[in-house]
């Protein structure tokens, strides 16, 4: 399954009006979305399922892709050394993102200090609040390390795949590629069927991918319908400060580790736009997963490291999330008046980096691993995750967003550190910004 040649991908490109650019169309949908949420609110709430049915069809099928793709990568590179000598420095590297991640949103908290002056008193917090979440966070929680081990494994494979657990999948997916790798030439019929497979999945996403503005339309006028332009107006310290560390860390630490593999941040940004405006608008990452790595590929990534990191990051590599995960517990702990100590701020920071992990997919995962964060610090009072609740959706988009660049960027270092990324050709794809023809040529 070889990377589209962006030379190829230029030439079948549409050469029609500005109107059949998606980009344009995701565009136009997110204005019309708020345009009828302000005018019409309560016909903006039932666009909802626009959204809802968009983020379905995708969810249809990101499982199996990430299944072929990574089956398809370990199989078809021939050198299970290799494989181990990526994850591994994959894992290196998203244990360090992460820490810096938790240690920017630990630090931004403590000198921005957005709790402080509410003094809620928790006696009168509303615990009914969290009952949807409370099964999750105590599983998180109960289970320790070791539960979340064991969560990797799925009971059966299709029960994996039937809850679209992406970790599990990719979990069978490591062993059976690596099991089709052993068994060598008798297993290449397999491998040409998986890449087969890989193939028609990537078509039908691509067919997916153009309703995006439907799905777009649904989410913002949903969003606007229903919370109002300012809708803002509760924990906005939080939600401004999130949002501001988000693109500090985005500009400063990925546009460092950038610099370092020698291309351009924002250049790899615009290559990505149509990507973070979908991802921007639905709160969800996964609704860009495929096309997002044939777009690594066709920028000059190889195949093999695409179809590892970029799955594996996806519950192993949460720059947004980290900074979320510290940046809350300490606004939590601000608002409730809830002193904190070094010895606390440290066990804050062992315990994200373990409750951090395996986060994507699961419902409700913020307020989840937050409780389960909390949980292992009893100074702070848990029932606090009531303040963050009525911002979770606001937080969200740029948690997608931030995790979103934060799992691109690591696969180009990634590639860059195996010396598997394609330099010329990934200033020369970059330079032009050719992002529409490369991604959306077979849709």
């Amino acid at each position: 399954m070889a990377a589209t040649d962006v030379s190829m991908a230029q030439t079948a490109s549409p050469k029609g009006s500005l109107f059949g650019s998606l980009f344009f169309q995701v565009v136009a949908a997110l204005v019309v979305g708020i345009l009828i949420g302000v005018l019409a609110p309560e016909t903006a709430q039932a666009l909802k399922f626009f959204s809802d049915a968009f983020l379905r069809l995708i969810a249809m099928v990101v499982a199996p892709i990430v299944f072929c793709v990574v089956v398809h990568g370990i199989a078809s590179a021939g050198d299970l050394k290799k494989v181990g000598r990526v994850g591994v420095k994959s894992l290196v590297y998203f244990e360090g993102m992460t820490t810096i991640a938790l240690a920017f949103g630990l630090v931004l908290a403590l000198l921005f200090g957005p709790g402080h002056g509410m003094d809620i008193d928790v006696s009168k917090l509303d615990a009914k609040q969290l009952a949807s979440f409370a099964d999750n966070a105590h599983k998180l929680q109960g289970g320790g390390f070791g539960g979340f081990v064991l969560n990797i494994i799925p009971p059966t494979v299709f029960d994996a795949f039937a809850r679209n657990d992406v970790l599990q999948v990719l979990f069978f997916a490591v062993i059976f590629g690596v099991s089709l790798a052993l068994v060598g030439e008798p297993g290449k019929p397999v491998v040409d069927l998986i890449d087969s497979i890989a193939k028609v999945l990537f078509k039908a996403m691509g067919l997916i991918v153009r309703v995006a503005p439907l799905g777009v339309l649904g989410a913002i006028g949903f969003t606007v319908g229903k919370y109002g332009i300012g809708s803002l107006k509760q924990l906005l310290a939080l939600v401004v400060l999130f949002y501001v560390s988000v693109a500090l860390f985005v500009i400063i630490a990925l546009g460092i580790v950038m610099r370092i593999a020698g291309l351009s941040l924002f250049k790899f940004l615009r290559y990505l736009k149509e990507e973070l405006l979908i991802v921007l608008a639905t709160a969800s990452s996964d609704s860009v997963l495929p096309q997002i790595m044939r777009k690594l590929e066709a920028m000059g990534v190889k195949q093999e490291v695409v179809g590892l990191v970029i799955p594996t990051g996806y519950s192993f590599n949460l720059d947004a999330f980290s900074i979320y995960l510290t940046l809350a517990v300490v606004f939590i702990a601000q608002a409730t008046n809830t002193p904190l100590s070094v010895s606390d701020l440290l066990l804050v920071l062992g315990v994200s980096l373990i409750t951090s992990k395996g986060a994507h997919g699961v419902p409700g995962s913020a307020i989840v691993i937050l409780a389960a964060t909390l949980g292992a610090v009893p100074a702070i009072p848990a029932i606090g995750l009531v303040l963050v609740l009525s911002v979770d959706w606001f937080v969200g988009i740029a948690r997608a967003v931030g995790n979103l660049i934060g799992n691109c960027v690591a696969t180009v270092v990634v590639a860059a550190w195996e010396n598997d990324l394609d330099h010329a050709k990934a200033m020369a794809v970059l330079d032009r910004g050719t992002a529409e023809e490369v991604e959306y040529q077979g849709a």
